[in-house]
């Protein structure tokens, strides 16, 4: 394939010579005359372990070469990665300036083409990007997307020392496109990588990398912090954090990583403070651990915030325990978000098949009767009633059974706190919100 890549800086100059290495003929494209001589010379723009011989290989075999002229790039070229900078500001304000600068650009050299080109955007962007990439594309051009050109989203995931490596070595590729016809031509260029290709929607391959990174930073600020409690309890850090890591089911796994509610439960809340507790026994700073409880809060508090906002007094809420399957109320965060409903005046009604108020005993019962003393005259036993006597409903469990009232009763407020395993439980034509 014959693929212009525009930015010639750490992303662009690694793509040109993996593009190359899989069969490719590439041009690189860059204002910075010193970066685009450098690759007609032979030599990488930066300094990356197997760059250097692949830009020198391709440039030796006229695979790979550098030009700061757009439109003869596009002209000469069927598939185009946009990969250059997206700096932030202090605030995390992402500048898009130079995405902006190069679409208008890419739009000029499109003009003149009658043949159909696909842009891919490889650089960090914010969900939108790519519809605005469309849209000035459009406007210069004159051209049309999905017909003349379409734009798609392919997040890179290369670390710095080891780019060339993980270029060849994906441990996923994501593509995210409206346009099937781009979105094969994109599959097309990583068949020969051997790992799984994700067609998304195109937001949430903007996204992703926002994620990973994300992702990546709370885990070293975790694990630091769980070393200096360690450290100053004379515990193995290491040996801690690798037997933390044995545990692949649910410490490394995809549990616990679906957005829903807030946490809950006799272990979370319980074994989170602690460890909190064992940081500041040692005069430690420990932010990350300790902002855990506060953010769980904030979910709590925006579903209370989201009912009050429709101004209507009764409340059916289904499920109270802190998960299906039980009758553990302690920690529960719907325990929390109904206590805070009942002193702000709401009329609220309860139904759990698994909770019965005479049956609760022990701590279950002393922490019930402490955050809702009035729970037995809050509990129903009959799920229709509760429905029926609502205006707003709060869907706490995943249960199947649960799917009929929303198409039953689509005049009334249906709230859906926790994804469902089977899909949303709020029909598209019911007034309903998933969390």
């Amino acid at each position: 394939m014959n693929i212009s890549v525009f930015g010639l800086g750490y992303v662009g100059c690694v793509s040109l010579g993996c593009l190359y290495k899989m069969g490719n003929n590439v041009i690189g494209v860059d204002i910075a005359e010193h970066k685009v001589n450098l690759i007609n010379d032979g030599k990488p723009t930066i300094i990356e372990t197997e760059i250097d011989s692949l830009i020198s290989s391709g440039v030796n075999e006229k695979k790979i070469s550098a030009t700061t002229d757009v439109v003869y790039s596009i002209k000469e070229t069927d598939f185009s990665f946009i990969c250059v900078g997206t700096p932030v500001n202090a605030y995390g304000e992402m500048n898009l300036s130079y995405i902006k600068s190069i679409s208008k650009s890419i739009g000029e050299g499109l003009k003149g083409k009658d043949s159909y080109h696909v842009v891919a955007v490889r650089s960090t962007v914010p969900p939108g990007t790519c519809k605005m990439v469309s849209e000035i594309l459009e406007e210069v051009s004159g051209k049309k997307e999905g017909k003349d050109f379409s734009v798609i989203s392919n997040p890179e995931f290369l670390r710095e020392g080891t780019a060339v490596y993980d270029y060849f070595n994906p441990p996923v590729t994501v593509i995210g496109s409206k346009d099937i016809l781009a979105g094969e031509i994109a599959s097309s260029l990583y068949a020969t990588l051997g790992a799984p290709i994700e067609m998304v929607p195109t937001e949430v391959a903007e996204m992703i990398k926002f994620v990973n990174n994300s992702w990546h930073a709370v885990k070293i600020a975790f694990a630091n912090e769980v070393g200096l409690i360690a450290k100053e309890m004379n515990v193995d850090s290491h040996l801690l954090m690798d037997l933390f890591a044995k545990d692949t089911k649910l410490n490394l796994s995809k549990a616990y990583t679906k957005p829903g509610f807030a946490y809950g439960g006799s272990c979370l809340p319980k074994d989170l403070s602690g460890l909190v507790y064992l940081g500041k026994m040692n005069h430690l700073e420990v932010p990350v651990l300790a902002s855990v409880s506060g953010s769980n809060n904030g979910i709590k508090k925006k579903a209370v915030d989201k009912v009050l906002s429709f101004g209507r007094k009764k409340v059916g809420v289904l499920g109270i325990s802190f998960k299906e399957g039980t009758d553990d109320l302690r920690y529960s965060p719907y325990v929390d978000v109904v206590e805070e409903l009942v002193g702000k005046g709401y009329d609220v009604s309860i139904y759990d098949a698994n909770v019965n108020y005479s049956n609760l005993f022990g701590i279950n019962k002393q922490f019930i009767d402490v955050h809702l003393p009035h729970l037995v005259h809050l509990l129903k036993t009959n799920i229709d009633d509760v429905v029926q006597n609502s205006e707003i409903i709060l869907v706490s469990h995943k249960l199947p059974e649960y799917l009929e009232f929303p198409k039953r009763f689509p005049e009334k407020v249906f709230i859906e706190l926790t994804k469902n395993n089977h899909g949303s439980l709020i029909p598209d034509n019911v007034s309903g919100i998933t969390w």
